[in-house]
Order: C-alpha cells, then structure tokens, then sequence
C-alpha cells in the first residue's frame, strides 16, 4: 500500500517549474501586447476622465403614442449604443429612465464630440430624391453643381459622389427664374405615382388641384426657408411623412448651407444592412464611403438609381436625409443594381466615418428631443477614486501586516501571488479597453479591492490545509501534496460561488454596476489561475528548502510552535504485538 502512494506523492510533486514558467510567460506576452499596442494604463470611464450626459426625451408623431413603448424604447437603446461604439467611444452608457427618457453618457476622449453629435441626431434616415437645391441666402449661380459617377467596367460596387464642380450659370435673375420655372415642373412630375423613368416625361399628366396646392405650399416654404438660421433649419421640414415632399437644409462640401425641396422617401434607413469607410487607394478617390442594402433595400435602391439616371442636375441627386438634415447628397448617372454603392468625394476620414456611421445605424423607431445636456467633471470621480486608492491600500496593508505576523514566511508566496494577481489583472484591463471597450470607473475599482480578500482567502485556506497536515505529525513535503486537494476543492467551490454571483450581477444589472460585476469576475477568474500555476508551485518548491521543510521558527511551518503530534506510523501501531515481536 505504501508504494502507491509514493508514486502519486512523486507524481504531484513533479515538474512545478513548469507552471511558474507558463505564469511567467504570460505576465510576460501581456505586458509585451500592453506595451506594443501602446495602450499601458486602463481607459477610464465618465466618473473618472469626464465627459458628457445627454437626456433625450422620445416624441410620436401626432395620434401614435403607443409608439412610445417598451420594445421601441430598447430598440433605440440598442441602436444608439451601435452608434457611439461604432465611432470607438470607451464605456459609452446608454439606458432608459421612465417611459420616455433616454440617458446617455459619453465619457471625455477623441470622438466623445462626435458621438454626442450622431446621439442627438436620432430620427429616421431616408433616402429621397432631390427636386431643387441652391445656396440658401447665396447666389443661386454660385451653387456647386455635383458631378456624377457610375461604375467602371469591372467594378462590382456602383458609385455615387458627391464631389462638387462649379456651376456654369450666367446670372442671377436668369438662374432664379428658370429655377423656379424648373422646381414647379418637377414638383408636378414628382406627383406621378408610377415610378418607373418614364414618369418625367409628362408632368402636366399629374397635376391636379390639391397637386398644385400642395405644390405651391412647398415653393413658397423653399422661398422663404434660411438656412443659416439655427432655428429656421430646426422647423424645416416639421410634419412632414416619409410619403410626403418636403423641404430640409444641409451643408456642402465647402461649409455653406445649402436648402432641398425634396421628393417621397424611396429608401428606409432599415434597408441599409451595413456601411463601412474606405480609403480607396486603387481609385484615388481617398476615403470613400461603401454601402451593402438588404434584398428589399436592393431593388428599392436601384428603383430610384434609374428613375433619377435619367432626370438632370439636380434631380439626377437623392439626399440622405437624417431628422431633416441632409448628411449627403450624391448622385447617378445610370441606376445602381449590383446591391451595393459607393459614395465618394470631399470626404476625410472622419467624415467619412461618420457618414458610414449614420448609414449602419441611423433608423430608430422614434423622434427624439434632447432635454438636457449635462458636462461631466473628473474632479468628483478622482476624488472619491483617491479616497478608494486610500482605503485599498490600507486594507492591503492591514492584510500584509496579518500574514506577516501569523503565517511568518509563508507570507513571502501570499505577497508574490498578490503581487503576480495585480500584475495579470492591470495588463488584462489595459488590453479590453481598445479591444471591447472596457473602461475602468468606480464601481469597477471596488470590484478590484473586494477582490484582495478573496485572492487572500484562498491562500490561507490552503495554508491552513497544509499546517494542519503538520499538525498531524506530517514533515512538509508530504503535507503540501496531501493538503492540496482537500485545499483547491474548497477553493473552486468559494470561487465558483463569487464568480456565479458576479455573473448573476452583471446580466440584471446596467450602467456602473455591471463594471463591478465584471471586475469581480475576471479578479475571481485570475484567483484561480495564480492559486493553481504560482501559489502551489512555488509553496512545493520552497518546501524542498532547509528553511520551508527544516521547520524554521520563522517559516510559519515551526512543527512545534504548530503542536504538532507525534509521527502518524507510530501512533498507528498497537503496543502488545510491537512488545511480542521484541521478546
């Protein structure tokens, strides 16, 4: 029976350097990534670097205020979050307050302007036709005039642009009234319901008497519309239905603001399936902006790609209007069937990227008005974070002087696996934060010092495991493998109960509660790993050393200061037939 046992005691014992060396080599690839993606120190969340909150209150179209419900409300949750950390925004909270309100916060950092910018802008997107444009209080003969651009041969993605060359108008007066002359006739010819490209050649087919109402309603809007009023561009296009032509502002490539008339919408937001920026180096068109249309989205966009193909500038252009402002206005030369589309011209790359940002997620099933708009201090944050840093590291230290005085120099391996836990869980954050957007705030500090007593509790529970083996007349190196299992049951099943409550927390819970619930769980995830491939390797290493295995009254392993009994194999054996075997 003995030899067994012996060789499950060699083969426990075997080979610890091999797990120190793995532990070892991963602090060391994590710190090596850390450094190489040059992300050294963990993003911060709102409370801690600052930032902006944004209450957004949603709003129905008049009778359809059951619109205003639950599902629609965590649609547009969903779909704003998409927004911000699609433009790379860190910890970027979006949740309900109430029935109608939506909460944003958007911490401080690169594209946090941008971001609360897209958030604000959160009406429907179209795509509709564009029956008249000019520079709004400008000279109409001044007006860029857009060029188009189709495919090239070979191509499989169709193109649009939106890059702008110089009109060639002769004067003024003359533009104004051939314009206006032009704006009737198409408004006329926009009323035809057929849709196919022969629906321009006869306008006067059309009309009809609340046709030229409504058609002389939208002019005189369009005559009176200013779009360098802030407020004239906020109402422009108030009312108006996806069915319905209305009028809408919109900046062009060299920063003027320019005013539509345009057509029904023809395309939904929702057909859009997903939109990307390019730098196009092929081409040489710079950045470009790709878009992929559902099977639905696919036959609508090549409805209005030919029917608007064979009209003139600059009705030939559709505009992709998001809460009435026009975001982008390019046009065909020929209809665009391949069920994808580029937009090229004037882009950089942030415009760019924030164009393919409203295309991927701009359709929300409600209206928004922005409340308030709130900026947020680092100065609150980082003092409650410095008082936080106080009280770990006082706990730290109270939990540091513990070990010293009562476990002696065993708390050496206590403090290196605390030390090796540290390290992983620094490098790990550092690493989620341009990864997954994990951004480290209060709650998740916390999350960080709770996690020192469960890291110190498995120590002690293993330590103990091993004393007590002492205790029963065992020397060291036996007692650390036989302590061991006994140990790491009661360690996995502590562990799996802090883990499964961190879970539990983070999937009921939002906002900062759930960064304390996932730091919980990675430190709880970590404490298993240190426990298992540091702290047990190394206490069996020590233990082969004259100091651990000699029992040295400052070990912590003293047999006698322990009160220890004596060996097991001798208590074991009776007395009569040891004293028979001698005579």
């Amino acid at each position: 029976m003995a030899a067994p046992k012996k060789g499950r005691s060699a083969s426990a014992q075997s080979k610890p350097g091999r797990s120190l060396a793995l532990i070892l080599i991963a602090i060391a690839a994590l710190t090596g990534g850390m450094f190489a993606a040059g992300h050294t120190t963990p993003r911060l969340g709102i409370d801690l670097a600052g930032g902006t909150s944004i209450t957004l209150r949603a709003e129905a179209e008049p009778g359809q205020e059951s619109a205003i419900n639950k599902t629609n409300m965590n649609t547009a949750v969903q779909i704003m979050e998409r927004r911000v950390n699609g433009l790379g925004v860190s910890e970027a909270e979006v949740q309900t307050q109430g029935d109608r309100n939506i909460i944003v916060n958007i911490p401080k950092g690169t594209n946090s302007k941008q971001a609360r910018d897209q958030v604000g802008t959160t009406a429907k997107l179209y795509f509709r036709p564009v029956i008249a444009t000019e520079v709004s209080g400008g000279d109409a003969a001044a007006t860029p005039s857009p060029s188009a651009s189709s495919s090239a041969s070979g191509d499989s993605t169709d193109k649009a642009t939106d890059k702008a060359t110089p009109s060639g108008s002769a004067s003024p007066s003359a533009t104004s009234t051939t314009q206006g002359r032009a704006v009737t006739d198409a408004l006329k010819a926009d009323s035809t319901p057929s849709t196919s490209a022969s629906s321009s050649a006869s306008p006067a087919a059309s009309s009809s008497p609340t046709g030229d109402t409504d058609s002389g309603k939208l002019e005189a809007q369009y005559a009176a519309l200013n779009c360098t009023n802030e407020q004239a561009r906020a109402k422009a296009g108030d009312g108006a239905k996806p069915t319905d032509s209305t009028v809408a502002c919109g900046q062009n490539s060299q920063g003027q603001w320019q005013k539509y008339i345009l057509g029904p919408a023809e395309v939904d937001g929702t057909d859009v399936d997903e939109a990307k920026a390019v730098f196009n180096t092929q081409s040489g068109a710079g950045w470009t902006v790709t878009m992929d249309f559902t099977s639905e989205g696919r036959k609508k966009f090549a409805a209005i790609t030919g029917k608007l193909a064979q009209k003139q500038q600059p009705q030939n252009q559709f505009a992709i209007v998001l809460d009435n402002d026009v975001v982008s206005d390019p046009f065909v030369r020929e209809a665009l069937t391949g069920g994808n589309a580029e937009i090229s011209g004037s882009f950089n790359q942030e415009s760019a990227e924030s164009l393919a940002n409203m295309l991927s997620y701009g359709a929300l099933p409600l209206s928004f008005s922005e409340d308030s708009v709130t900026t947020v201090t680092a100065a609150l944050g980082g003092e409650q974070l410095k008082a936080g840093l106080i009280a770990g590291a006082i706990g730290l230290a109270l939990v540091i002087i513990y070990l010293l005085v009562y476990y002696r120099g065993l708390s050496i391996i206590a403090i290196l696996s605390l030390l090796v836990s540290a390290a992983l869980t620094y490098a790990i954050m550092s690493l989620l934060g341009p990864t997954i957007g994990f951004a480290l705030n209060l709650p998740a500090v916390c999350g960080a010092i709770v996690a020192i007593g469960i890291t110190a509790d498995s120590f002690i529970v293993y330590f103990e495991r091993v004393r007590d083996e002492i205790r029963e007349g065992r020397s060291l190196r036996p007692a650390v493998e036989r302590a061991w299992p006994r140990a790491r049951r009661t360690i996995l099943v502590s562990d799996f109960v802090s883990f499964l409550a961190a879970a539990v927390l983070f999937i009921v819970t939002v906002g900062k509660v759930q960064g304390f619930a996932f730091t919980l769980g990675l430190t709880t995830l970590l404490d298993v790993v240190v426990v298992f491939l540091f702290t047990k390797p190394l206490l069996t290493i020590l233990a082969r050393t004259k100091f651990f295995g000699g029992g040295h009254p400052w070990s912590g392993l003293d047999p006698k200061r322990l009160g220890a009994r004596p060996p097991l194999r001798r208590t074991r054996r009776p007395s009569a037939p040891i004293e028979t075997k001698e005579a």
